[in-house]
């Protein structure tokens, strides 16, 4: 394994109830004044808003909200908040949802603690956070991005046409409230979506060297398969708790930097998707589905190893009769068919991609990552778009 350092500030509440349980005494430290930021109206309509509004009610607390926080959040949101934080002189950040809430309210968190602009200093590229940022606590209500355990947030700069992601440890959640039950009333297509999205995390990760025998590898393994079968049981049965639980805790699992670890990681694709999402605003994980079978068909000769076993460990096919390079497409191939079998869509047309869309623009804006088993260039990129179309 390569040489790593691990962190993780966030303390995490988990299971039927927490919220109630919790929630009251986790914000005392953190004076009267909370700013809950949440995205539409689906808290208010499963109780969620109601449940966390009595809770702080009970508490004494003063509750200015923060409503409207898009799937793809903006910069100018992220501003806004901000604005809104400084202005009420919130002492502490409460976020509602899944992972674009959960992002947009950690960088709020940074922006209303710091005079400058936070996209150029540090999403337009790394920085150094010496600074405290406003303390945010989530409630997660959806499994996908496992943004509640780290400190990575992705935003959209409308202007310059760039949707890009930082994950500084400084603005980790301080804890995260995530009671499955909440994630019941998740529309199905949302809840497949961001079930693809964590196992698009994992497979981001696996597929990366090194590639010798290493702890990461096997817990990846473990977790890929976990995903695929409790959400083929949610599917069926959307109000299966252990199901509900076990896709929860795989999304945080996939994103609390663990499995990382020692791993170089390739996020070659989720590049390539942010720049979809901000050209076309598609649904995430709808964009990954399009774009990783045909990128892994680029690149699984260069990592025809990896994609072999990911083909046994994974999906349970028999090396019986099958070269290496055989094994490593049919493992991609059984990736494939997996996401028709949910009813992911396979071509950017089913995105709302016509052929007005600037498929070269796209591809052209798409950062360039290292970890990758083959390096992409622009006009690879573009290949992959125009197979995908």
């Amino acid at each position: 394994m390569n040489n790593f350092i691990f962190e993780n500030a966030t303390k995490v509440y988990f299971g039927k109830g927490c919220v109630k349980e919790y929630l009251s005494c986790l914000l005392e430290p953190y004076g009267d004044t909370v700013l809950l930021a949440y995205g539409g109206e689906s808290i208010k309509k499963n109780g969620v808003y109601d449940e966390v509004m009595a809770i702080l009610a009970r508490a004494g607390k003063t509750v200015v909200e923060f409503p409207g926080i898009m799937s793809n959040p903006t910069y100018k949101k992220v501003m806004a908040g901000a604005q809104l934080a400084r202005e009420v002189q919130a002492k502490v950040i409460l976020g509602i949802g899944g992972g674009s809430v959960m992002d947009c309210c950690k960088a709020i968190a940074l922006a209303a603690r710091y005079d400058g602009d936070i996209w150029n200093d540090f999403w337009e590229r790394p920085g150094v956070i010496d600074f405290e940022p406003l303390p945010l606590g989530v409630i997660v209500t959806t499994a996908g991005t496992g943004s509640e355990c780290n400190g990575g947030a992705v935003i959209t700069n409308e202007d310059k046409k760039i949707k890009t992601g930082r994950d500084y440890p400084k603005c980790n959640p301080k804890f995260a409230l995530m009671d499955p039950t909440y994630t019941y009333s998740v529309p199905q297509k949302q809840m497949i979506s961001g079930s693809f999205d964590i196992l698009s995390h994992i497979m981001e990760t696996y597929f990366s060297g090194p590639d010798e025998d290493n702890v990461s590898d096997d817990i990846m393994e473990a977790l890929m398969r976990s995903v695929i079968r409790n959400l083929r049981i949610a599917i069926g049965n959307p109000q299966d708790y252990t199901a509900r639980s076990n896709l929860m805790w795989a999304s945080t699992m996939a994103e609390n930097r663990i499995i990382k670890l020692g791993k170089k990681c390739d996020f070659e694709c989720h590049q390539m998707e942010h720049q979809l999402g901000d050209y076309t605003d598609c649904n995430h994980g709808c964009g990954l589905a399009v774009l990783h079978p045909v990128y892994y068909r680029h690149i699984c000769e260069a990592g025809k190893e990896k994609f072999s076993r990911f083909a046994t460990e994974v999906w349970g096919i028999s090396p019986e009769g099958k070269t290496t390079e055989e094994l490593a497409r049919a493992g991609v191939e059984a990736l494939a068919d997996f996401i028709k079998e949910i009813g992911l869509p396979a071509t950017l047309r089913e995105l709302g991609v016509t052929e007005e869309t600037d498929l070269k623009a796209i591809a052209d804006s798409c950062a360039i990552v290292p970890g990758s088993y083959k390096k992409m260039t622009h006009e690879e990129i573009l290949e992959i778009f125009k197979e995908c179309f």
